[in-house]
């Protein structure tokens, strides 16, 4: 079978790619002949379009657009030179195949759709409608022809609800699909709320098992110390005390994977590197502590010991508690950690993942050789 997934495949965030390469990987290993659609509008290119506006800011008066881009130029200007972009294009180039054509509007996709068998929407949150993505009709697959069977798999809405004024929109897009999974289970009953049905399925990671993603670990990363790893998405003070007192309390560096902004107190901040490095350095890290999704479930695929923190700015935590609530992990998130005396996370256990989870892994495995006939 000829399948198109499409997704939010290149935006410089090591979960993204990673889940791209998963779902297309795992596919493959079905026999089908699987390519992800190289759909990059400019909401996507934020990190190197110069004159990209961010969903946060796009709604805002004129005025304030000229402001953001004034202060965002130059930082766009310089950033390809000095970040993680030629790790993260080697990546690409090396495990993801993507159609031959470019898409950088909706209009093209319309106008010139990949032929496939099955379209497939996913995963990610690709359906957040506080995002720019989560309004685009093409991650809803309102594009070619209608003899295009057409399904999602591990979609994610981010959020705890749909904002209000896209309810009809999402609502009508989604009676379009032929079969709908979701990630998360409060995602599963947003669909529900809308009259439509759903299936809970795990991310795309979860697809392939830890020697998979061993083999597509980084070589260039080899730690001469023990470790924490930290990936913080926010940079708050809370997170940062923490972290520092924990690595002082266990004796143990602070390793830093995060790459949207440099990290001025850990030992080694890979601020740089791609998907690669991402996964050796969950892979041989002593503890992992993130408020990232993918960064925990790595742990979790790896058998690394973590703890998971909240995002206490946009709040997209459904989607942790989920995963968690679904491995009998809830105790790793700790939604208050700043009031946590250290010594509650020093005596840190081993874990094992609930059974439940396994059959969820099961349970999407069966959803995709349903939809696609394997």
């Amino acid at each position: 079978m000829r399948i198109k997934t499409i997704t939010c495949h290149n935006v410089y965030n090591h979960g993204a790619t990673l889940q791209a390469y998963a779902l297309m990987t795992y596919l493959k290993s079905l026999g089908h002949d699987v390519e992800i659609i190289d759909y990059l509008p400019p909401y996507l290119r934020i990190k190197t379009n110069l004159l990209s506006i961010s969903s946060n800011w796009i709604d805002r008066p004129l005025f304030w657009k000229l402001v953001y881009l004034v202060g965002k130029i130059p930082v766009r200007l310089f950033w390809p030179f000095s970040s993680c972009k030629k790790a993260f294009d080697s990546f690409t180039e090396k495990y993801l195949r993507l159609t031959g054509r470019r898409y950088r509007t909706y209009t093209q996709l319309c106008k010139y759709p990949p032929e496939a068998d099955l379209y497939l929407a996913g995963s990610d949150q690709i359906w957040n409608t506080s995002y720019s993505n989560g309004r685009d009709p093409a991650f809803f697959l309102d594009f070619g022809s209608d003899h295009t069977a057409r399904a999602s798999f591990a979609a994610s809405f981010g959020l705890g609800e749909v904002v209000k004024r896209f309810i009809p929109f999402v609502q009508e897009k989604l009676r379009k699909l032929d079969n709908i999974s979701i990630r998360e289970k409060n995602g599963v009953a947003i669909v529900e709320s809308l009259g439509l049905e759903a299936v809970h399925v795990c991310d795309p990671v979860f697809l392939l098992e830890a020697a998979e993603w061993s083999a597509v670990c980084s070589d260039g990363v080899q730690p001469t110390e023990p470790y924490i790893l930290i990936y913080d998405f926010e940079g708050s003070e809370e997170f940062k005390v923490l972290v520092v007192g924990l690595a002082e309390k266990m004796n143990l560096k602070l390793y830093s994977i995060n790459n949207y902004a440099r990290c001025a107190y850990a030992d080694r901040d890979f601020f740089k590197s791609g998907p690669s490095d991402f996964l050796s350095l969950i892979k041989n890290a002593t503890l992992v502590i993130s408020n990232s999704f993918h960064a925990t479930a790595f742990a979790i695929i790896f058998g690394t010991r973590f703890y998971a923190l909240p995002r206490l700015k946009e709040k997209v935590n459904s989607r942790m508690e989920s995963l968690l609530a679904t491995c009998g992990l809830e105790d790793r998130f700790v939604t208050d950690y700043w009031k946590k005396d250290l010594n509650e996370f020093v005596a840190l256990q081993p874990y094992e993942c609930a059974g439940a989870f396994q059959q969820m892994t099961q349970r999407s495995k069966k959803y995709l050789s349903g939809i696609t006939g394997s």
